[in-house]
């Protein structure tokens, strides 16, 4: 089959919809067909097998997450500051939240990846590759935090967005203040 990107693409996202929807259970060739609204086998010739289509979904997902690289550079030309820091942490959380087909998807791989080895390899690779990407971005732009706080600030980026995509504990506080609040406590 001729490679054709944008189909891709496509049948990748509409398997995040799936996942977001209907779990992991409901992750299946046809399912991802219909959402995409293609004819049943175009899923499972893009990606023979269960693991290949979590691959590619794994890989979408990271293409939909990662930071606009101007954003970035503008970013690390600012002088570091508690605010920079958290401009950072409100992009990453803003990022997370535009899409929550998107951040739901990767909460159900990351239970998918505590039953199944392979799914936790691809899903472990992208997010280590993330976490070092974020150390080291935190470091040329002269952040304040190191390795340890930049993990503890994924921890509780993650239960954020966990309890705001889901039941949140006290609904009536904005997700803009706690990140505040996170960024005061984190930082000291």
């Amino acid at each position: 089959m001729a490679r054709n990107d944008d189909r891709r693409a496509a049948l990748a996202d509409a398997g995040i919809r799936v996942l977001a929807q209907a779990g992991a259970r409901g992750l299946t060739h046809r399912a991802v067909d219909a959402e995409a609204g293609t004819p049943r086998g175009t899923a499972s010739n893009y990606f023979p097998t269960r693991d290949a289509l979590i691959a590619e979904l794994v890989n979408r997902i990271g293409e939909r997450l990662t930071p606009d690289p101007a954003v970035l550079a503008s970013r690390a030309a600012e002088p570091p500051s508690r605010e920079l820091f958290a401009a950072y942490v409100r992009d990453v959380v803003a990022r997370l939240s535009a899409d929550p087909d998107v951040s739901l998807a990767l909460f159900e791989l990351r239970l998918e990846a505590a039953r199944r080895p392979a799914v936790a390899g691809a899903l472990g690779t992208w997010r280590r590759a993330a976490f070092e990407g974020d150390i080291a971005f935190n470091a040329e732009a002269g952040l304040p935090g190191g390795r340890t706080e930049i993990a503890l600030l994924h921890y509780a980026i993650d239960g954020l967005m966990l309890d705001r995509l889901t039941v949140p504990v006290d609904p009536g506080t904005s997700t803009e203040e706690i990140v505040d609040l996170l960024v005061a406590r984190l930082l000291g």
